[in-house]
């Protein structure tokens, strides 16, 4: 579970203070300890809560890397299931919230960027998750009203105070402060706690956020898979090809951002044309060059879907420049005659979720890339999006906010995630804006981690830092980890139970381990030019810039203040 985490390496080097510094320190609060026993809690009475048929599971007494807990399960009618984790012994009066990737569908309780965080690795919060109001992947649930709110919106709010009821059960009070963190589908329930429920949580991190759910799981994944198919069906640009095409934009953009280190860390800043890499017209096809139909596959995915009338974009953004490793299992199978994950992405949410009335004969086919089907996503926007930037209720209820996001991303665009970091800076004043809400973006991070850049980091003690203490975090220590991270990922499960494939060893040597420091946007870290470029303590803050660009489009208007809808 969240408690057991990728061993955290030491990133408090000689001659640098931003681990101490700049972040600050949580409240000094006493472990409290139960009042009353956990087989106790199985008789508490939910249905104020979930309503008629809500119901405590079980309460049992276990242990959890060795830490004492009461595990409690139970379910908010109709079928929203949720796990709570109350430590026996060491409670420091927290509360942990965390959401779960896809379309959810099972409980995770697991706490990413949060790397060496000791409040989380001692066991001083209650944890909870929930699945969202249904099992499996097939989006059949998406039929059903109440299962459409759920998973909108009504599951996560219903399971904070579900696990609030149980912490002042069992310890005789409410927790102190309560926090809530998710990546991809739970970065966009986070951003949603904030939006339509802001006095659930005093601060939310919000990673890779799939906040423009309609558009992110229709328009760009179809068009991803949609470019990658050829007439037969077959897979255009494989996986083999991704180390030569990575390779050719790092040599064509690595020392744009101002030092040579493999990563590209402001993607804004690089132009390259995969013609460049084209096979010659009389040389065999090899993995070293691309052919003329994998050409126009790459430029497809880094311009994403156009209107072929008008010409306008249909995303507010695309994968950047320096993501190319990170395509495969995506939108870039390792054969040919494999399924793309991005199809079994799009296909249970066109059949079932984006489309009202639903639409459960639709397939990737019949997706239309034009202006008129960007109109009629917007029927739900108001309902499955947390795209609006008047985060007003939150700022006044004293909630603080952390967005994050990799920059080799292949799932979410950041672009999304800059788009709504601009609209709350536009809605509610730049100097507003700035005393609630931060955003980092991460050279070379992958989806909710991973990906060649340093990807491991610790946003929960900072969060705790500037909820509990008033100190805003600037400077965020990251290294890399070698490891995937799972939080958040889609599960790689298709609707038709087919898997995601990622077998095939690309044969890429990793770059050197590395310590960095990040800051909020829109600065960037500096390298001093001196020292090794991989030791944090050769770089410092640079200057404001332009790291991701942001386009016009006709769904711009997707990240202005709007109503919700039930």
């Amino acid at each position: 579970m969240a408690m057991k985490l990728l061993r955290i390496i030491s990133l408090c080097t000689i001659g640098i203070v931003l681990c101490a510094a700049s972040r600050g320190d949580a409240a000094t609060l006493e472990a409290v300890a139960p009042t009353a026993s956990c087989e106790s809690l199985a008789e508490t009475d939910m249905t104020a809560i979930g309503g008629a048929g809500s119901t405590i599971t079980a309460a049992t007494e276990t242990t959890s890397d060795g830490i004492a807990v009461c595990n409690v399960t139970g379910t908010l009618a109709p079928q929203v299931n949720f796990q709570v984790v109350l430590p026996m012994e060491s409670w420091t009066q927290r509360y942990l919230q965390v959401g779960c990737g896809g379309l959810c569908g099972n409980i995770t309780l697991t706490s990413g960027a949060s790397t060496g965080c000791k409040v989380l690795n001692d066991g001083g919060f209650v944890m909870a998750a929930t699945d969202m109001g249904h099992t499996g992947n097939d989006g059949k649930w998406g039929l059903d009203e109440t299962q459409r709110a759920d998973f909108a919106y009504r599951a996560q709010h219903l399971t904070a105070e579900a696990a609030k009821a149980l912490i002042a059960a069992f310890y005789g009070q409410p927790p102190q402060y309560s926090y809530f963190n998710g990546c991809s589908d739970g970065g966009r329930e986070a951003l949603m706690e904030a939006m339509r429920f802001p006095d659930d949580f005093d601060g939310v991190i919000a990673g890779a956020p799939a906040m423009l759910f309609q558009v992110q799981n229709t328009l760009y994944h179809g068009w991803m898979a949609a470019s990658n198919y050829d007439a037969d069906g077959e897979v255009i640009l494989t996986s083999s090809k991704l180390p030569a095409l990575h390779a050719a934009v790092v040599a064509a953009c690595d020392e744009s951002d101002g030092v040579t280190d493999g990563l590209i860390a402001q993607p804004a800043l690089c132009s390259f044309d995969p013609q460049s890499i084209a096979c010659a017209a009389d040389a065999a096809e090899n993995d070293q060059c691309l052919s003329p139909a994998q050409v126009e596959v790459v430029r497809k995915f880094y311009a994403g879907p156009q209107d072929a009338e008008s010409g306008a974009y249909l995303t507010a953004g695309q994968p950047q420049y320096g993501s190319e490793l990170e395509w495969q299992g995506v939108y870039v199978a390792d054969n040919a005659d494999s399924e793309l994950f991005s199809q079994m992405i799009v296909d249970p949410v066109l059949k079932y979720l984006a489309f009202d009335p639903a639409r459960p004969e639709m397939e990737l086919a019949d997706l239309k890339f034009t202006e008129a089907t960007l109109t009629e996503l917007r029927t739900r926007h108001p309902f499955f999006d947390a795209t609006n930037p008047d985060l007003s209720a939150f700022e006044a209820a004293g909630g603080k906010l952390i967005m994050w996001h990799g920059l080799a991303d292949p799932h979410i665009s950041p672009a999304n995630t800059l788009a709504l970091h601009e609209g709350i800076a536009a809605t509610l004043g730049a100097d507003s804006a700035a005393g609630f809400e931060r955003l980092y973006l991460l050279p070379g991070v992958g989806h909710c981690g991973g990906g060649q850049g340093p990807g491991s980091l610790d946003l929960l003690s900072p969060m705790m830092a500037w909820v509990e203490d008033g100190t805003a975090p600037e400077a965020v220590m990251t290294s890399s980890s070698g490891e995937e991270s799972g939080f958040g990922q889609p599960d790689g499960v298709g609707s038709d139970g087919g898997e995601r494939g990622q077998a095939l060893d690309l044969g890429v040597e990793p770059l050197p381990a590395m310590t960095r420091p990040a800051y909020p946007y829109p600065h960037v870290a500096s390298w001093s030019g001196e020292g090794d470029v991989n030791d944090s303590a050769q770089w410092s803050m640079g200057p404001a810039t332009e790291i991701v660009s942001l386009r016009d489009w006709p769904g711009a208007d997707f990240f202005t203040p709007y109503a919700f809808s039930e």
